[in-house]
């Protein structure tokens, strides 16, 4: 249903900025997408696509779902920041502060996976649980979700990308990229791991290549970890590299093998093709969760 209330989104990644305008899937009014340059540049390009639009949208509040680690803490005087990411020039940037500044309306800040699985919860593959898990991998891996019907927020928050995970060196002799980990997941199973492992960009493999089996594997192994130590209703797997033909197919059959039955749930071992997903939102579940949060901050 359209209505006369539009919300901001900024879905920010370490390649891109995705910036909408509108009030949930059906009604996305105007939407942009900016590379991430230099904060202050890419900051620049967000503040000036917003706006554009304000005499024709006015906003009653803007989302950020923001790559990480960010500080969720609001009692905390860096809130609002990009605190500790590898990405160069963007450690202990005041993302929120800056949109705050210059727009002066309620602001929504999350995690993009916290982001995403908010708009998966409202519109998208989420919709009815209070329990679940939602994975990106990409040009990263991050993950997110919702327990007992709030987001996943703790000390910091999740970062299930940098779990340790068994790291076979026969099998994959790579060393790993996670600049703070080496071989954690991230480490061994990003967008930037497989190219430097396989000498080409992850979307140039062929769907045979054993590239995939070996992601998968770790992927596996990570879903195993999720698995028994939250016990989700549902996993959403996203991403660029999770979106990849036949990832979702070998993903869920190593995790099956991987877990050998020890948990007794029909959804994992009768029904995993509803328990392991593709995002309900696709692409756009970011964006779309960044501007839920934008409604989330609009009504308190």
């Amino acid at each position: 249903m359209k209505t006369d209330f539009f919300y901001g989104g900024i879905e920010a990644g370490g390649t891109k900025i995705n910036c909408a305008i509108g009030d949930g899937p059906n009604n996305i009014v105007a939407e942009t997408r900016i590379p991430t340059t230099t904060p202050n540049e890419t900051v620049a390009a967000v503040i000036t696509f917003f706006r554009a639009y304000q005499a024709q949208y006015p906003l009653q509040a803007i989302g950020i779902a923001s790559f990480g680690p960010v500080d969720l803490n609001p009692h905390s005087p860096t809130y609002g920041y990009i605190t500790s990411t590898p990405k160069p020039g963007w450690a202990n940037v005041d993302l929120m502060g800056a949109i705050k500044q210059a727009f002066n309306l309620p602001i929504g800040f999350d995690t993009d996976v916290n982001g995403a699985a908010l708009g998966e919860y409202r519109w998208g593959a989420a919709q009815g649980l209070n329990s679940f898990i939602y994975l990106t991998v990409g040009t990263g891996i991050g993950g997110g979700g919702m327990f007992n019907g709030q987001l996943m927020h703790g000390l910091v928050h999740p970062e299930m990308g940098h779990i340790p995970i068994p790291h076979d060196r026969q099998r994959d002799p790579f060393a790993g990229v996670c600049p703070y980990h080496v071989d954690c997941l991230e480490g061994l199973a990003t967008g930037p791991a497989m190219e430097k492992r396989w000498g080409t960009r992850a979307e140039n493999l062929p769907i045979d290549h054993p590239a995939w089996d070996l992601e998968a594997h770790y992927l596996a192994l990570a879903m195993h970890t999720f698995v028994c130590m939250l016990s989700p209703q549902r996993i959403i797997l996203g991403g660029g590299v999770g979106s990849h033909p036949n990832i979702l197919r070998r993903v869920r059959k190593q995790t099956q093998t991987t877990l050998n039955g020890y948990i007794h749930a029909a959804e994992i071992n009768e029904h995993i093709d509803a328990f392991i997903v593709a995002p309900g939102l696709g692409n756009r579940a970011g964006v779309l969760g960044a501007i839920a949060l934008a409604m989330a901050a609009g009504s308190n």
